[in-house]
């Protein structure tokens, strides 16, 4: 009440979002902790949305007052709401896993809830739901429910349609307690019960804080204009004693306290607050704070960092693909898994013909062996929703499973490789595992949607967390999303992973090309997440391990158009050679063997090609479609360039293939629609590239592709054949092309 008061004095016209009438809060959670520290509690993960945060912050985590005062002057209170409930839940399961709490005791989940987005957001169920799966579990979360009666200025009986806010946690048949937040005793008593009954019965617990709120949704906010019976409601709250002076009061008529004491206890807390306010003045935040143990070494946006050879060992690619295409002798597989696994053992051992599955699960298994836990979650991943994968087998007589990436070595630790078949959930399956990868960099964990589109159940993680979270909390993460993404003839839904919302958001500057020398190079660095569309097994074998090995002394996110036909497309193969890391193979060029950001023509062009007419740039599975095109209609004069690596753009790549073809016709195709895609990210940054070595204008910039749709594709089949004859036709269209300008 008096860090309350405090602030109210020092900022009369912030919105801080205060704690009055459910001052019990703070007491009650330490209490709390207190006991579940008792019962074996090392570690707490909290996660919460703006109501109380500061008085939290101060009085129950300790985060220094200074610090807080210093901060408060010039940053907003963040609200999410519950979007971070999942967040906090993947980050508690993590630090159970790295720190072989094995009975769930040692980290706790604790999420602080409002009574109308407890009953109201769906990724409350959501989160609730993982609660008992076993890839997800944490042994359970404490939930604590601020039920300050008016979400938002929503009154209860216009905010839910069950009779209590709490109601949808009686799902999990969790224990609920309702308690009167006057009455700090019992506050008390309650959280105290809810640490037992987590530590002792490992599932979820809640507490409902029945509770009021003294002023409106913020303090320079008038609640009365919305509230119902006004003049009553006005005058009752007005009127109604504090839980600090309720409580004040008693101990007075008890006499357990007097008044003197109970003064010189405030003088004593107010005269830390003003002492801390004076030293916030001169408070300076340090970046490392925010690093935890794990991440000790990992660098910054402005320090340099130079991405490192990916390749592998040769005799080491040998060893790891004979354990993961290693099948015991008396298990039965199904018998169409038993000849995908002697397909892959015949691969290993000839070196060709290295597909998209395989590539992937040489990149799990050499990330292992180095020491890295590999974790894959979604929907349907054991198998992959394409059947492709095949990381978990299951015996067809006794139901026994077996997962390869289990046997690369002796005695590793339980658990380095985890394959989670999800719930049907994006929302809280994405934070979940957005949570999960902060903990420890040196893991690669990946999300794989059902179908790209799907990831939009999940915008919120993205916009709020995903995207942002490192210029908002310099929180580094380097979760994979795999989105499948390709136009089939599926139709609207299952064709786009709305390539375009993500480079929307990437934030790298169009028109500013970034140093580009490679020991000097931050760009990656520099921007708040990377978008490839790949369309080489060895170059995602290649992405996957940039992502998680040492070769990169940074995190950050990672889009990944993920392939749906080219899983088994008859040249989307590549050869063991590619993935190693031996001068002179395939694959090592002056910078050794890496993740290729631009793939240039296949065809011997030399250093400069003044033949070629035409250079298409492209990305993703079309270019199959435009090279099988380009040789049917015998277009040697057309050179096809991949851009692998979508954000941030390749610029110094794209210069060395624009000066390359000094006289061809310069084209952007691609499968989407005009209004979608790649086109409005790329447009502006080719430009800027052609501005550089003065090559022409905007105009000059030709486009192949749909037409502008509402949809992202359409529905008939027939028409999407046509469609895409007519794009290809157009690429490769003798006269020059003269769309859109």
């Amino acid at each position: 009440m008096l860090f309350e008061n405090f602030l109210a004095t020092k900022w009369t016209t912030a919105k801080r979002f205060g704690l009055e009438g459910a001052e019990t809060l703070i007491p009650g959670m330490k209490e709390m902790f207190d006991r579940a520290a008792d019962k074996g509690l090392e570690s707490i993960v909290m996660g919460m949305s703006h109501r109380g945060r500061l008085n939290v912050l101060g009085n129950v985590v300790r985060k220094p007052l200074r610090q807080i005062f210093s901060e408060f002057s010039g940053v907003a209170n963040p609200s999410h709401l519950e979007a971070v409930d999942p967040v906090v839940v993947g980050k508690t399961r993590a630090k159970q896993f790295y720190s072989d709490d094995i009975e769930r005791i040692k980290n706790v989940g604790v999420l602080i809830h409002g009574d109308g987005s407890f009953a109201g957001q769906g990724v409350v169920y959501e989160t609730l739901h993982l609660s008992d799966l076993s890839n997800y579990t944490t042994g359970g979360t404490i939930h604590i429910v601020v039920n300050n009666q008016v979400a938002f200025t929503t009154d209860p009986k216009s905010g839910r349609s069950s009779q209590y806010c709490t109601d949808v946690a009686k799902a999990l048949n969790a224990p609920i307690f309702h308690v009167n937040g006057d009455d700090i005793e019992a506050v008390v008593h309650c959280c105290e019960l809810a640490a037992d009954w987590r530590q002792m019965f490992h599932s979820d617990v809640v507490v409902d804080l029945v509770c009021y709120r003294r002023y409106g949704h913020n303090e320079i906010d008038e609640p009365f204009y919305a509230a119902q019976n006004v003049s009553v409601l006005k005058q009752v709250i007005r009127n109604h004693p504090s839980a600090l002076e309720i409580y004040k009061k008693k101990l007075i008529e008890s006499g357990d306290i007097s008044e003197e004491d109970i003064e010189r206890i405030h003088n004593k807390v107010n005269s830390i607050l003003n002492e801390e306010f004076v030293k916030s003045k001169d408070y300076v935040p340090k970046k490392r704070d925010w690093l935890s143990a794990y991440w000790t070494g990992f660098k910054l946006p402005e320090q340099i960092s130079r991405i490192r050879n990916t390749g592998v060992k040769p005799e080491i690619l040998k060893q790891v693909g004979k354990a993961i295409t290693y099948l015991p002798e008396n298990f039965k597989p199904h018998t169409k898994v038993k000849r995908i696994f002697e397909t892959r053992a015949q691969m290993i051992e000839t070196g060709e013909g290295i597909d998209w599955a395989l590539a992937e699960a040489l990149a799990f298994a050499t990330l292992i062996v180095e020491g890295n836990h590999v974790r894959l979650s979604g929907q349907d991943v054991e198998r992959g929703t394409f059947s492709h994968r095949h990381a978990v087998i299951h015996d067809q007589e006794t139901g026994e499973m077996y997962c390869p990436l289990d046997h690369l070595v002796m005695n590793h630790k339980e658990g380095m490789f985890a394959a989670s078949n999800s719930s049907l959930s994006e929302f809280g399956v994405v934070g979940f595992e957005l949570g999960y990868s902060m903990e420890n960099p040196n893991s690669l964990v990946l999300w794989e949607a059902q179908f790209g589109d799907f990831a939009n159940g999940a915008q919120v993680i993205f916009d709020q967390f995903f995207s942002s979270g490192e210029s908002k909390w310099l929180r580094q993460t380097g979760l994979v999303v795999l989105l499948p993404h390709g136009y089939e003839g599926q139709g609207p839904e299952h064709s786009s992973a709305r390539l375009e919302r993500f480079l929307q958001m990437s934030d790298d500057n169009p028109y500013v090309m970034p140093e580009m020398e490679p020991t000097l190079r931050k760009q990656i660095q520099e921007s708040n997440w990377q978008v490839v569309n790949i369309t080489t097994p060895a170059n995602y074998f290649h992405v996957l391990r940039r992502q998680a090995s040492i070769s990169l002394e940074f995190r950050k996110p990672l889009i990944l158009m993920s392939p749906k036909n080219l899983l088994r497309h008859k040249d989307c193969k590549s050869h063991l050679s590619e993935f190693d890391d031996v001068k002179g193979h395939p694959g090592f060029d002056r910078q050794g063997t890496r993740f290729k950001r631009l793939i240039k023509d296949p065809n011997d062009h030399k250093e400069v090609e003044e033949g070629i007419n035409r250079l298409i740039l492209c990305s993703g599975k079309i270019y199959y479609d435009l090279d099988e095109e380009r040789k049917r209609k015998e277009r040697k004069d057309v050179a096809i360039c991949r851009i692998e690596q979508l954000s941030p753009f390749p610029f110094d790549l794209v210069q060395r293939e624009l000066k390359r073809y000094p006289n061809a016709e310069i084209v952007w195709c691609q499968e989407e629609p005009l209004n979608m895609g790649a086109y409005h990210y790329i447009t502006p940054r080719l430009y800027t590239v052609m501005r550089a070595i003065g090559r022409g204008s905007l105009e000059d910039i030709k486009y192949v592709g749909r037409a502008p749709s509402a949809a992202t594709a359409t529905g008939f089949f027939s028409v999407h054949k046509q469609e895409h004859a007519e794009l290809l036709r157009r690429a490769m269209q003798p006269e020059p092309i003269n769309f859109p300008f």
